[in-house]
């Protein structure tokens, strides 16, 4: 059955010996012999011969080839739209729009016979430092929330008028010492003094005087309005970690000791399961009067300063600059950290050089700032 290949071997197809080889298989012809497939040449037109090579084609049985199936794409999470965009800029805590309000600062009264007070469960940030003998004194600073009720409302001391203009703080009090209304009435300070401006506030009358003056977030505003205040503020910043993070390597402190005064202290105790310290004061619960809810606290600093009492009244000079050393306390437990007034309100940071700010966790702040001598860790005790 031999003979010559009829066509040339281009192409992948060949026939030869009565057999047409296309591509790698091949088909055999049913005739024989070199005369047939001469006269096939002759015969045959290419176009007839292509369509006789698909047919033959057609016959054949090769293995099915594998589909070559395309990766699959990682999922793409779909962000979530109910959740707010933004944060509060004083807690961190996420809110539906941005909220670029002044800030407002009020001194609430911390005398037994104002407790339990108003207000101080939706303050951002609270400052705790002592005023005369062994009483301190409440600096709330509200920016996210806006309380109905807020007090009992006292007096203000240059120390509070410092921490509330590092804020650019609308400053509410009622009178001063000498030396902090001079500081007002020289300065260019934004403040509501309820001595002259009593319509902006109201007394109650289950409690006397000086515990019983209260004020609230609808009437503070009004007065900026009546005033011609600027509403809105460029606002210090605060650096927090995100919203699920835990505290990981540092001491454990579930029990706060902090002492002020030989005849005052104030206590904290973490519970788990609000992952937040509930404030003690006196070894009772400090609570809210109108929730009567206890008070809590998600970031709490406690700072040593420098003390130093001014007159026979017992007024005081409190240093709210720094630097100096504190305690930072959060989700139970503790680390320490140096502290100074930079860019006009007090930081903590991890390092001796001041260069690495602490983070807090989302949630508001209290700051405790007692006296540096003898030293912090007599004031401060925890486990």
């Amino acid at each position: 059955m031999g003979g010559p290949s009829i066509f040339p071997e281009a192409g992948g197809v060949r026939l030869s010996g009565g057999e047409v080889v296309v591509e790698g298989f091949t088909c055999i012809l049913h005739s024989k012999g070199a005369d047939f497939l001469n006269r096939l040449k002759h015969i045959v037109p290419a176009l007839l011969l292509t369509v006789m090579l698909a047919a033959c084609a057609q016959e054949v049985t090769t293995e099915p080839q594998p589909t070559k199936t395309p990766p699959t794409p990682p999922a793409q999470t779909e962000p979530n739209e109910t959740e707010p965009r933004y944060t509060a800029p004083f807690t961190g805590l996420r809110v539906e729009e941005p909220i670029l309000d002044r800030p407002v600062m009020v001194m609430v009264n911390n005398h037994p016979k104002a407790r339990p007070q108003s207000g101080l469960d939706q303050a951002d940030i609270v400052y705790e430092i002592l005023a005369e003998g062994e009483v301190t004194r409440f600096v709330a600073i509200y920016q996210s929330q806006k309380p109905a009720v807020i007090g009992p409302v006292r007096s203000i001391r240059p120390y509070y008028i410092q921490i509330g203009a590092g804020f650019d703080a609308v400053m509410v009090h009622a009178g001063g010492s000498p030396d902090a209304l001079d500081m007002l009435s020289r300065s260019d300070y934004a403040y509501i003094n309820e001595i002259s401006n009593s319509g902006y506030f109201w007394r109650e009358k289950f409690r006397q005087a000086p515990h019983n003056l209260y004020t609230s977030a609808d009437l503070i505003a009004q007065a900026m309005k009546d005033k011609g205040m600027r509403m809105t503020s460029e606002l210090p910043r605060f650096s927090f970690l995100p919203d699920n993070a835990k505290i990981l390597g540092s001491e454990s402190a579930k029990e706060i000791q902090v002492t002020f005064h030989k005849l005052y202290s104030a206590g904290y105790t973490y519970d788990e399961k609000k992952g937040k310290y509930l404030r003690l004061t006196d070894g009772k619960p400090h609570l809210e009067l109108s929730s009567e809810k206890q008070l809590e606290v998600t970031n709490l600093l406690v700072l040593g300063a420098r003390h130093r009492v001014l007159d026979s009244e017992g007024r005081r000079q409190v240093d709210v600059v720094g630097p100096g050393d504190g305690y930072l306390f959060q989700q139970g437990s503790v680390r320490k950290i140096k502290w100074k007034r930079s860019g006009g309100v007090i930081r903590a940071y991890e390092d001796e050089a001041l260069t690495k700010e602490v983070q807090f966790l989302p949630g508001n702040t209290w700051i405790n700032i007692v006296p540096d001598s003898p030293s912090l860790s007599a004031s401060v005790t925890y486990q």
